[in-house]
């Protein structure tokens, strides 16, 4: 059921999910990113919340540089440590939106063992790269939202940079 309201949330907002087969050497099990794209091999993946981790990746991507996601084109250094940052936060926005626990993304077996952390620090409102996330124009932060008469975050303003 999550897996079905992922994608049709990710649709909403311009990210397709592909059900195709993927090869067993994915960064994510069943999970690749091609594009404005997640390839997903539904027979490989091992949780659905990673679905918006990966989604986050393409949608705090700059717009002229999402066509080459997934290519030899994309910076080998992509995405960088902010990038990353931005995408546990803007999956968490995602989270609260669609009203799934935070234990969804942050699974024990992701994060390099700081996905408990992760959690404690999102849920009790400490959101590491927000300004970061503010910056790029997806959000506001508390101190913009009350100066503007507006929801702060996890409300976000858009989804894609």
């Amino acid at each position: 059921m999550e897996k079905e309201t992922i994608i049709h949330f990710l649709a909403q907002i311009g990210i397709s999910v592909i059900e195709t087969d993927l090869p067993d050497d994915c960064f994510l099990p069943g999970l690749q990113l091609k594009g404005s794209s997640i390839l997903m091999d539904p027979k490989k993946m091992k949780y659905p919340g990673d679905l918006l981790h990966e989604a986050g990746h393409i949608a705090v991507t700059e717009s002229h540089l999402r066509p080459l996601i997934g290519s030899d084109e994309m910076d080998p250094d992509w995405p960088s440590g902010g990038d990353e940052i931005v995408t546990m936060l803007w999956s968490f926005a995602a989270l609260r939106h669609l009203d799934l626990p935070t234990n969804f993304v942050f699974h024990p077996e992701g994060y390099k063992g700081q996905a408990d952390w992760l959690e404690e620090c999102f849920d009790n409102g400490t959101y590491i790269g927000l300004p970061l996330l503010e910056w790029m124009g997806l959000c506001n932060g508390p101190e913009k939202a009350a100066k503007e008469g507006t929801e702060a975050f996890p409300h976000m303003i858009k989804w894609m940079r």
